[in-house]
């Protein structure tokens, strides 16, 4: 199994670079560029939490009678990191999920929050992805992005919902961009307390513990497969590449503002 998470972790190692160093970050210079790109990415803090869910559903029992289900160490591991993630401590002290967090930080920089909760309001109504991200006028990029997510979880395949969520969401967030941040928290600590915050808990819960406990499921739930490891290698490289197209999104858009406004 170890050699599994090895042979993964080498294969992904030239996308897990090309996102840490992604020029999207070179071009977050000021509060404006700062709030384009998290317009972008609470999409994938939001549905990070769908493919969360989706793996607890499924690795624990969440329905009435209770029953034993699954092994007892993957049952602990997931809600585990539930727990970390719908119902962490914000800067205040207040219990909130991650999510909620995220929004607070838009909210205190002035990002527009608007698309991503009109998505919720009528995803939440419809039950209908497609028409909420029509809605929210998502752009191309954020619908990919989302879409390719809810394809692997209608699929139900607990080793690559795993996979996705060990190899395609943990553990992304370059030194460059804390330091950017901080950068921009000296200039503008009222508007970018909550987003530094939120960063800095993520670094310190997701990227470290939640990771190591990801890898375990992952192997718990690949097991001596072979054809499963074969395809969490695969749906952890897919992950990756929509991950570096929502970044690209985020660099057009923040590019594309920049010129607008020097002209």
């Amino acid at each position: 199994m170890i050699k599994g998470i090895e042979r993964i972790a080498k294969s992904i190692e030239p996308l897990r670079q090309e996102i840490i160093n992604h020029k999207v970050y070179s071009v977050i210079n000021d509060i404006d560029d700062l709030k384009v790109f998290m317009q972008y990415h609470v999409y994938a803090v939001w549905d990070f939490m769908s493919l969360l869910k989706s793996l607890q559903n499924n690795l624990t029992c969440t329905s009435i009678p209770w029953y034993p289900k699954g092994l007892a160490e993957t049952r602990s591991l997931i809600n585990e990191i539930v727990l970390g993630e719908e119902s962490d401590v914000d800067s205040a002290g207040n219990v909130k999920s991650h999510f909620e967090m995220y929004l607070d930080a838009m909210q205190q920089c002035g990002a527009d929050t608007a698309p991503i909760e009109k998505f919720i309001s009528v995803l939440q109504d419809s039950k209908d992805l497609e028409a909420a991200l029509a809605e929210a006028e998502a752009p191309n990029e954020v619908r990919d992005f989302v879409k390719f997510t809810f394809k692997n979880i209608e699929n139900n395949k607990d080793h690559l919902l795993s996979s996705m969520f060990t190899f395609g969401r943990e553990d992304l967030i370059p030194g460059m961009f804390l330091s950017l941040v901080n950068d921009l928290h000296k200039t503008f600590p009222d508007s970018i307390s909550i987003f530094k915050y939120y960063l800095e808990r993520h670094i310190e819960v997701d990227g470290d513990h939640h990771s190591h406990l990801a890898l375990q499921m992952t192997a718990n739930l690949c097991g001596e497969n072979t054809e499963f490891w074969k395809e969490a290698e695969q749906v952890a490289i897919e992950s990756l590449q929509k991950r570096i197209d929502l970044w690209n999104g985020a660099y057009k858009n923040i590019m594309t503002s920049s010129s607008t406004v020097n002209i």
